[in-house]
Formats: structure tokens, sequence, C-alpha cells
């Protein structure tokens, strides 16, 4: 068999990484959890037709099929793998209504995938972590000025980069491309949101393909200049003298949601009219969030309000989400060696092995310091003890414990010894009463100094 060559754009994380990868999903499940989210997990697959119908995704889904499919195979080209987790819970919402209470307050946790070239930060496949407020019908607006506090909670308990969420508001946005005469102020928002990629030149030259003036695109792009970190966007944005009643409703809810972030968490959220965000089911507030010193890997954290994409018969379901891309923001601090792990594996104590006929003895005080939460393994051959301490070390585990040789002759009253490898200071110890430090039971994650 030759040797495997890597599949780009679908990472796969080294053991120590790994466990970093998990730790973060922990600590961003504990914090939703604490702010009454509920947890949900959707399918990977959904029928195409509903993947393809909000936004410019097409490029993106990737199709499922079987490798023999035939005609009454439902597994055939009208299912997609989804590319994001909103539109899946669209779906599980509508099914599941009856059964849900509202207002419904859910995170997810789980990969999605899309179909794009793959390169720092952008993967076929990743993990997200959304978190969306639904209601019946109506949803209070202050869950879009709630929602960003528990994503910076969130992210501010991790060994990360501090960050900032830029936000905007689609009513301000299209009140202001409708105030200017634009028919299609959609198709000027999807423009707007490509600045990042293609800058100023290549959105006006975008935007008069699309038919606008030079005067009209000129107004967008001093509109999408303007950023503040409390509510002085507001003047800016009339001082360029578009006038519409949407746009008087956009200044409005944005203004609200600036300072309830400002009151809380002063710097922590601006306004940044630039913010378009490019898929067409947002309808208020849209947010993008960035880690500070790492600007150039684009948006971390993601998201807005949606009023019409979840609705049955009279029925509608408005929310509001964010939604964490945890595989974005790790490569990139992997990439550049910025996150540590105390040790390489979950163990905390090695069972030193005399010999071969003791692994029974060894396996028993094992499964007692298990049993009490402390992750212990056994050496796996009786070799010298300084080969097994040698072991532990370069695996990092702290602890290596010693059977006494009166316990090995069956009197099991006799203290065993379990000794810091790191200080080399050993103690009598009970495996029915003996912890670690709490900073030596699990592997803790930190930033690179």
């Amino acid at each position: 068999m030759t040797r495997p060559r890597p599949m780009s754009g679908f990472p796969e994380w080294l053991p120590q990484q790994r466990m970093i990868e998990q730790q973060v999903i922990d600590s961003l499940r504990s914090t939703f959890e604490l702010h009454g989210f509920v947890p949900i997990e959707t399918r990977a697959v959904e029928p195409l037709d509903q993947l393809l119908r909000k936004g410019e995704t097409s490029k993106e889904v990737y199709t499922l099929r079987r490798l023999q499919g035939g005609e009454d195979d439902e597994a055939g080209p009208g299912l997609g793998l989804h590319f994001d987790l909103t539109v899946p819970f669209a779906r599980y919402v509508l099914e599941n209504a009856g059964k849900l209470q509202f207002p419904l307050r859910r995170y997810q946790i789980q990969k999605a995938w899309r179909g794009e070239r793959p390169q720092e930060g952008r993967y076929r496949e990743f993990c997200q972590a959304d978190i969306d407020v639904v209601g019946q019908d109506t949803l209070p607006f202050h869950h879009e000025a709630e929602l960003p506090l528990v994503i910076g909670e969130a992210l501010s308990a991790l060994p990360i980069p501090a960050v900032t969420v830029h936000a905007n508001n689609r009513k301000l946005a299209e009140g202001f491309y409708l105030g200017l005469g634009v028919a299609d102020p959609a198709a000027v928002l999807r423009s707007v949101d490509k600045l990042d990629k293609v800058g100023p030149a290549g959105v006006r030259a975008l935007l008069i393909a699309d038919g606008l003036t030079e005067q009209q695109a000129e107004a967008c792009l001093a509109l999408a200049e303007i950023v503040t970190d409390d509510g002085s966007f507001a003047d800016r944005v009339r001082a360029l003298g578009v006038k519409h009643e949407l746009l008087d409703t956009g200044i409005e809810e944005l203004t609200r949601v600036v300072d309830t972030a400002r009151a809380h968490a002063p710097g922590f959220l601006v306004a940044d009219m630039r913010i378009a965000r490019g898929l067409d089911y947002y309808t208020s507030t849209v947010y993008e969030t960035f880690l500070t010193g790492h600007e150039g890997l684009g948006s971390i954290c993601s998201g807005g309000r949606y009023d019409t994409l979840a609705s049955v018969g009279n029925t509608t379901y408005p929310g509001v989400g964010l939604s964490i891309g945890v595989t974005r923001i790790l490569s990139r601090l992997f990439g550049q060696d910025l996150l540590r792990v105390s040790r390489d594996v979950p163990t905390c104590v090695l069972v030193a092995l005399p010999d071969e006929e003791s692994r029974p003895a060894c396996n028993a005080i094992a499964a007692t310091l298990r049993r009490r939460g402390i992750a212990t393994e056994v050496a796996p051959e009786p070799v010298k003890y300084g080969k097994q301490i040698r072991y532990a070390d370069r695996r990092g585990i702290p602890y290596v414990w010693f059977m006494t040789a009166e316990r090995l002759g069956s009197e099991a009253h006799v203290a065993d010894g379990v000794r810091d490898i790191r200080s080399g200071e050993q103690v009598p110890a009970d495996p029915e009463t003996w912890s670690p430090p709490a900073a030596d039971l699990r592997p803790e994650i930190s930033a690179a100094e």
C-alpha cells in the first residue's frame, strides 16, 4: 500500500490538538448552558431544495448519493450535506414545533461541509458552535442585544486573543439603498459583503455592473466606511443625506444593540456599516466577530436576525443566532503555535508494573483511582522502574504509583507510594483517599507565552 496523501480541506488534529478542541467545545457548552440554552443535533443531510432556497450557496453544497444507487434511491441527487447549522435548525423547528417550548434557546455544536477552495480558515469539513433564540410569530428585539454578549462571555472564557463583535442592521443598509433609489438592495448587500475580498475599487465595479450610478456607488461605499464604538454612527449615517423610513428603523435598532453592549462590556461591540452578511435570510441585526491581532483571518463568529427562514401556513418562527467557527479559530492558533496543553495525554497516574504477575493488583489500583475520577493507566511492560518513569515523563504523566513489597505479599493495608516525577518527591498513598492537586487532575489548555 502506498503512503496515503493528506486530503486538503478536511483537517485531522493530532491527539494534543484534539484534546484542546474538546476542551474548547466543553467550555462553550458550559457557557451556553449557564445562559439557559438547550442542546440539539440535526442530521448531516437536507433536501437540496431546502439548502439552495436561501442565499448564493449552490456552488458550495456537496450532494449525497449511493455508489450503485437505483432510480428509487432517496439518497440520490436530491440530498446534500448541510453547509451551516441554521438551515437544518429551521427545518428542525418546523418538524418539532408541537413538541418545543418557545422562545426556544438552542445551542448546537456539530460539523458542516462546504465545497469551497481550501485555505487557512476555510475548510470543506469544519466544526461550528451555534446559539439561537427562536420565537413563535414574534421575538422580542432584546435578544438581538443579548446574544452577542453571550458569545463574548463564551469566547472570553477561552485562552484566545480578545475578540470584537462588529454589528450592522440590514434594515439600515437596505433603507439607505432604497433611499438612494437602488432597485435591488439585496444585490448591493452581497456586493458590499465582498469588501474585504476585493476592496473598495472591486466593490465599486460590482455595484456599477449591477446598474448603480457612480454617485450611488460612492454613497454606498461612504456608508461602509462608518465604524464607531458608540451611538455616534447614527449622526454620521444621517449626515450622508439619505432618507427612508426603513433606514430610520434600522438606525434605532442598531443604536439599542450598541448601547446595551456598551453598558455591559465597553469596547466589545462596534457599529460597522460594512458588515452585510451575504445570506438572504437575515432581516435585521447582523454580526461578524474578529480576533484581535488576527483580523486578516476574517470573521470567526457570524450571524444575525432572521424572520422568514422558518414558516408554515400563517405561523412564522423568527429567530436570532450566532455561529462560532471552532475549526476556523483553532486552525489559526494551531498554525501559529499559540495554544498549549499541559500534557499530551489525559492520564494523571501511571501505575508502575513490577512484573507481569502483579498486573491484576496494578489493574485493581488503577480501577480504584478511576472510580474516583483520576485518569490512570498501568505501565505496558514490567521493565526497570527507571524506564517506566521515563515512559511517563515522555507522555507528560505527572505521577507514578509504586506498590510496596509488603502489598505485593498480600498485606494490602501497607501504604503504596506515589511519586511526582517533576519534583522527585514521593509520599505514601492509598488509592481510596489520595488525590492529585486540582491543576494536575486533567490536562489544561493555555495561551502560549
